[in-house]
């Protein structure tokens, strides 16, 4: 039975019989085992979220859990192991939490084998899903380290995300891309100018990552930035993922480049797909392990839909098919009946569709040729688009209210208004898609859109064909900026880059149902 918590009852049963947590006196930091790489919250909803951090050693990961920074009264939670073969990962989910309320976690590790021996702490916090209606804020971007732009000190490193830092968001919508485990960093990167760009380096980055201590370290490397370890201490993330977790432009069809000796292509996704299950705080499916798709209910006006458009698309072919079928499937049969049925119950104001790749947006798996993203060109649906098709379709008829997508993947910022008038396919009601990122990675674009579902492009903000792949120093790294008003419902979208500066904007009023 889920009992809830007040605030008060919270803070009643924090101190009670595990107490709180003891930390001796050792006379070198060494000897004790350390918080390697910061700490992160994720998947927070009205009355929980999951908290992570890694170690350097076997050791029992020790929480404790407050509605105060001052820890007064604080609930220290049962360890749980951090082993080798997790690389000393540990995550844990905090359940019982108080809506709408700061909580602020404490997280050290306890040697394994010497049970007096326990490290320092590192502070995080988070604020639980509101269980009325008041104002929700939160960024989201993707593309991480891309290209080979990775840390670069005399730039401020990831600097992005110090930037959506000070917006103080409830959470952070990572839209993929999070590592390059394809793209290898080198030290120094000569740029157009004659300027050199210099990277941070670890051994593992000097090459396409593939052994699981490789994708591991990519993920590692970004932990490595002061930018972005702050900005995990304080935002929660909802993470997920695209192709660059494994390679560029990944299904089971990819012929692999020379660089990988290992050429099997499903054993470098399930490698990937385990470092970036280990690396980030996602609630885990007990139904299917591994499962990246997930509803994430964050209070009346927002449910958040987290799609996975990897692990069950068919192959990167032409996908001109015009019958639904195994070859065209993109999120598969199970994703999409999930889809409907959480569109179709969900009550929130608010229901944001978070796709990894964009909708309309033609992006093709070169040099093999054929496409990788749900558009197909310009006609009426072929392939992969009957999916979408489906769902707007379902959208329309159900009919479900205020539907927002979100997405990044192309490395530039955009916003489409999708017309049925304007469109092949005409059976959905008008809709949003906005586009942001990358977040740290070269910049690019912009892309042709297809005709078929409607886009009109209100927004874009890109280099053009003469400055592709430009670094983040010249300074056009985006990510977007989401605002819902409490009282009124109303949904302010905003595009800015790393600067701050606010690029777009629009306000969307909901439609009662």
């Amino acid at each position: 039975m889920n009992i809830k918590f007040s605030r008060r009852r919270f803070l009643a049963t924090g101190a009670g019989a595990l107490g709180t947590i003891a930390m001796p006196y050792l006379s070198r930091a060494a000897d004790r085992p350390a918080v390697t790489h910061g700490v992160q919250s994720g998947d927070v909803t009205v009355d929980g979220g999951v908290v992570w951090a890694r170690t350097d050693r076997p050791a029992q990961m020790l929480v404790e859990v407050a509605t105060t920074d001052s820890f007064k009264n604080a609930r220290a939670l049962p360890p749980i192991a951090a082993l080798p073969e997790s690389d000393f990962t540990a995550k844990m989910l905090l359940e019982n939490l108080p809506g709408g309320q700061d909580i602020f976690y404490r997280i050290r590790f306890r040697d394994l084998s010497h049970s007096a021996v326990e490290g320092e702490a590192v502070v995080g916090r988070f604020r639980t899903a509101p269980a009325d209606r008041r104002d929700v804020s939160f960024v989201w971007g993707g593309d991480v380290a891309g290209q080979g732009w990775g840390i670069n000190p005399d730039d401020g490193g990831m600097f992005t995300f110090s930037t959506m830092r000070k917006h103080r968001p409830d959470f952070f919508l990572h839209s993929g891309d999070t590592i390059y485990a394809d793209g290898p960093i080198a030290s120094e990167v000569k740029l157009a100018d004659g300027k050199i760009w210099k990277n941070l380096t670890i051994p593992e980055k000097a090459k396409v990552a593939e052994t699981l201590d490789e994708y591991r370290a990519a993920h590692k490397y970004n932990l490595t930035d002061d930018n972005v370890r702050a900005f995990n201490a304080e935002v929660p993330i909802f993470v997920q993922w695209d192709d660059h977790e494994v390679t560029n432009n990944w299904s089971l069809s990819k012929e692999l480049p020379a660089a990988y000796k290992e050429r099997d292509i499903a054993l470098l996704a399930a490698r990937g797909a385990r470092a970036f299950h280990e690396m980030y705080p996602l609630r885990e499916s007990i139904s299917e392990p591994g499962r990246v798709y997930r509803q994430i209910c964050y209070g009346p006006h927002l449910d958040v839909f987290v799609l996975d458009e990897r692990s069950y698309r068919g192959p990167n072919g032409a996908n001109l098919e015009t019958e639904y079928g195994p070859a065209s499937y993109f999120l598969g049969p199970e994703q999409m009946a999930w889809l409907k049925r959480g569109l179709l119950n969900s009550r929130a104001t608010w229901k944001v569709i978070a796709s990894d790749m964009p909708l309309s947006l033609v992006v093709s798996d070169t040099p093999k040729g054929g496409s990788e993203a749900f558009a197909q060109g310009d006609g009426p649906v072929r392939g992969r688009e009957f999916e979408i098709a489906d769902i707007l379709r379902f959208i329309k008829t159900a009919p479900i209210s205020n539907v927002v997508w979100l997405t990044a993947d192309v490395h530039y910022a955009a916003a489409h208004y999708y017309d049925p008038n304007k469109a092949q396919f005409q059976k959905f009601e008008p809709f949003w898609e906005f586009v942001s990122g990358p977040l740290h990675a070269g910049t690019f674009g912009p892309a042709a859109l297809d005709n078929t579902f409607g886009p009109e492009v209100r927004f874009v903000k890109a280099p053009g064909k003469d400055g592709q792949n430009l670094p983040p120093s010249a300074g056009m790294q985006f990510f977007g900026h989401v605002k819902i008003d409490g009282a009124s419902g109303q949904m302010t979208v905003t595009l800015r880059d790393r600067a701050d500066v606010a690029l777009w904007s629009t306000t969307l009023d909901p439609r009662l149902a």
